[in-house]
């Protein structure tokens, strides 16, 4: 790993971070501390906010992380920052992944699972050579810097973006689906061994840092694609194995199950899955529209978790400021009083073009409407 050198960044507001602590920590202890905190899962805007470009974000970890610390002080969001992309852990699974001028390392080249025989002979990698391997060695990059430059922002994660989304990166999407229904012995046996290697990554990263925030995506496992039944027998069931055998190897304590897409059918399946006291959901879409704060706690989710409700990402890139204030006002006032508490954010990453000013929008109505008394 080459020498981390301190980016072009103003330091901190360290009065600014010890308020903002406070606020970020009030879901999870009880307590309501100055306003609904907001999250717009900002990843690659960072770069073109703060005078870099996407692909700067992307291979040059160690810069990410500062990018998005600073824009979250500038846009009063959260006291930490974060670095993190979709196919990750694929690459010690047998892909190939590059980046390109927009879009952050995909999967290229032949797919590395052609038949059953593949399957059955794909290893788990263990702990030390995930720590070896360049998922951990970019992530490292990332954490060995906030380290270094920006400890009070450092936040260790260890993604697993989705279950089905990567099975269906090593296989094909369309065969791997098809493979559900013809062949659920071989899927099982395949996401398992993807939700194990996983695992061993975010051991690796825990090994290092002493603990890491485990994010946990469904995203190709949604309502649009899959029925939920088949979505709890190869999705769920192996994301609960996963955490489940993560937890026990020193990885989290913090989750936080990001479901974008739809999941008008599916959402039920989250009351089995696994949390611990710091325990993020957040969902999306129920089918065309956001997922309503109002159904979290008239399903009882809101006992379980701390809700994250959303803004439309489409809204957000279209510069909707008037329906961005609406639609936060609603997800306020319908979900502020959830029992584990209120988190407000954007139903996926923001996407790439978005104006900073729609963030802003956002935190403005957090403010106006989210201010507790």
């Amino acid at each position: 790993m080459t020498e981390l050198v301190r980016h072009d960044f103003p330091e901190t507001d360290m009065k600014w971070h010890q308020n903002v602590v406070m606020r970020f920590a009030g879901p999870f202890v009880g307590r309501k501390i100055e306003r609904v905190d907001v999250d717009p899962i900002i990843l690659g805007c960072a770069a073109k906010w703060t005078g870099y470009e996407v692909r700067d974000f992307n291979e040059r970890p160690d810069l990410a992380v500062h990018m998005v610390a600073y824009c979250n002080e500038m846009f009063d969001l959260l006291p930490v920052t974060h670095w993190f992309y979709s196919n990750v852990w694929l690459e010690e699974l047998g892909a190939t992944l590059e980046c390109t001028k927009t879009l952050p390392w995909i999967v290229v080249g032949d797919r590395p699972i052609q038949n059953a025989d593949d399957i059955e002979n794909l290893r788990i990698p263990d702990v030390e050579e995930m720590d070896k391997g360049p998922c951990c060695q970019r992530h490292y990059r990332a954490y060995d810097y906030e380290k270094k430059y920006i400890p009070h922002m450092m936040l260790p994660l260890a993604h697993m973006f989705c279950l089905t989304s990567m099975a269906g990166e090593l296989v094909g999407p369309e065969k791997y689906i098809m493979m559900m229904y013809r062949q659920p012995d071989l899927c099982h046996k395949l996401v398992h061994k993807i939700a194990m290697t996983a695992s061993n990554g975010a051991k690796a990263i825990a090994n290092r840092y002493g603990f890491c925030m485990l994010v946990l995506g469904t995203v190709l496992a949604n309502s649009d694609v899959i029925s939920p039944k088949y979505i709890k027998e190869f999705h769920i069931d192996h994301m609960n194995e996963y955490v489940r055998e993560t937890l026990r190897g020193g990885g989290g304590p913090q989750l936080w199950y990001h479901s974008c897409g739809n999941h008008e059918l599916d959402y039920p399946l989250f009351h089995d899955v696994y949390s611990t006291p710091f325990t993020v959901l957040h969902i999306g879409y129920h089918g065309e529209d956001v997922f309503p704060s109002e159904l979290y706690i008239k399903e009882g989710l809101d006992r379980k978790f701390t809700i994250m409700a959303s803004v439309d990402t489409k809204d957000m890139w279209h510069a909707k400021h008037q329906k961005i204030r609406e639609t936060a006002k609603r997800q306020i006032e319908n979900g502020v009083d959830a029992k584990r508490g209120f988190i407000l954010g954007t139903a996926c990453e923001t996407p790439m073009g978005t104006p900073a000013t729609s963030v802003y929008t956002l935190v403005k109505a957090a403010k106006d409407f989210g201010t507790y008394e």
